[in-house]
């Protein structure tokens, strides 16, 4: 049985170090659950995470089992906003963060799949935000993007300079929510050998007519 490993397939889950690039993601299906806080010290954020990879993994063996088909469970991936971008940056609150954690599944699963996956894994009590998870596509299109190495806390300068600096002098702005794909597992990973892709998403700024 041949292996699926997305992120050898999606060209977008591979981003340049040491520079940005303008990429068009594709529309792409998640396992998501929401929340709010600090994701260091929040229960809820490693609720969350337990209740995608829960899933997330009874998905594999499911289809692996009754579909004949197997494949790489995707990393951990969050989309993260705020009312004032700058606490991601130069004023840094964790405090003050949203977020949605998620993982990609394959394009063949459907909803019936998720729901019998979801059903299995509440049966065996691993999360209390099992009933918040939901199975749902992400259009993010054109985005800029980097690979970040290091510790997330390191992250500040990079998306300060992608923010006000790359995106602008691209004839860009921001549009939509700050995305975050884990490359490595921090609790096997030394801080400052974490991968991380920063994304954002992008909109062309429409020139200015001259008045006259």
């Amino acid at each position: 049985m041949t292996k699926v490993d997305l992120k050898r397939s999606i060209a977008t889950y591979s981003a340049p170090r040491g520079s940005f690039e303008i990429v068009d993601v594709p529309p792409l299906r998640y396992l998501m659950v929401d929340g709010h806080g600090d994701p260091n010290t929040a229960e809820d954020y490693t609720a969350a995470v337990v209740a995608v990879f829960s899933v997330a993994y009874r998905l594999k063996f499911l289809n692996k089992a009754e579909l004949g088909r197997d494949y790489v469970v995707m990393p951990l991936e969050g989309l993260w906003w705020s009312d004032d971008m700058a606490t991601f940056t130069t004023d840094r609150d964790k405090t003050r963060w949203s977020w949605t954690m998620m993982s990609l599944v394959p394009d063949w699963i459907d909803a019936a799949h998720v729901d019998r996956a979801r059903q299995e894994a509440a049966a065996k009590g691993r999360s209390p935000a099992l009933d918040r998870l939901r199975f749902e596509d992400l259009v993010e299109g054109e985005c800029a993007q980097t690979l970040h190495v290091g510790s997330y806390d390191a992250e500040a300068p990079l998306l300060d300079e992608m923010h006000h600096r790359f995106i602008p002098d691209a004839g860009m702005r921001m549009r939509g929510r700050h995305h975050e794909i884990y490359l490595t597992d921090p609790r096997r990973t030394a801080p400052d050998r974490l991968r991380t892709i920063l994304r954002q998403p992008v909109e062309r700024v429409e020139p200015v007519e001259p008045a006259g």
